[in-house]
């Protein structure tokens, strides 16, 4: 795969719902700044819709299937209630993440090949609906090979512990972390699979990853969020944009 091979920015929403949800009023509205993360290039939209509904609703993710222009990443715990909110609208990717009620973000991956067989059977009938299914896991070696047997189309790799160990100055384990995330991105690539990553990368962190000529695409929400409110989202996002093709090129 050549190393200058467009890599695409995927743009998470939540954290414009988490803020909404704070006064529990109708501001600020999600399909707002997803339409104004497509004008700024954003390449898709990333939503997790949690069980306890913290942040994107229900009525979100009915709203971003109406109005998206760009494919939707509809991430989610590999739950039954899910599945069926899943199979009804049938989005471009469906990402399935870990998830616990008491976590503030996804801690980590998805421990695929402790869960392998009904993976398997719970993905099946998202796939024969036409939906890119995803998995959400660590850079392991044993967890790829997992979700390449499952028959997931696409891994995405948490980039969390590397940018955790780059913002404590840890450099370290920054460098280990970043070197495992290099090589577990060739490896799920031998196999077939489409690699994405994503979790905690910033303006300071994104080019060494957006530099691995296999990872097809980036999810980025939180940091976006945040730089917003300084800079306004397009300019954040134009701004990442920038540095991903830089690294890219």
């Amino acid at each position: 795969m050549p190393s200058d091979a467009k890599l695409r920015l995927g743009v998470n929403i939540d954290h414009v719902a988490t803020v909404r949800n704070a006064r529990g009023g109708a501001y600020p509205d999600p399909l707002r700044a997803a339409k104004l993360a497509e004008e700024a290039g954003a390449d898709g939209i990333t939503a997790h819709l949690r069980e306890d509904r913290r942040h994107i609703s229900d009525a979100d993710i009915d709203g971003l299937m109406e109005v998206l222009t760009v494919p939707l990443n509809f991430e989610m715990a590999a739950t039954a209630e899910m599945q069926k909110i899943a199979l009804r609208h049938k989005p471009h990717a469906v990402c399935l993440v870990p998830e616990k009620r008491e976590e503030r973000t996804t801690e980590g991956g998805l421990d695929v090949a402790r869960d392998e067989n009904r993976l398997a059977h719970y993905i099946a009938p998202l796939r024969e609906a036409g939906c890119r299914v995803s998995i959400f896991i660590a850079a392991d070696k044993r967890q790829i090979e997992a979700a390449h047997r499952i028959g997931a189309e696409v891994i995405e790799l948490h980039t969390g512990a590397y940018c955790d160990a780059h913002a404590e100055g840890d450099i370290a384990t920054r460098d280990r972390e970043l070197e495992g995330l290099r090589e577990m991105s060739a490896h799920a690539h031998a196999l077939g699979l489409e690699v994405h990553a994503g979790h905690g990368l910033t303006y300071d962190t994104v080019q060494p990853v957006a530099g691995f000529p296999e990872v097809m695409e980036l999810n980025i929400g939180h940091f976006l969020i945040g730089e917003s409110i300084f800079l306004g989202l397009g300019p954040a996002i134009t701004e990442m944009r920038r540095l991903i093709d830089e690294a890219r090129g």
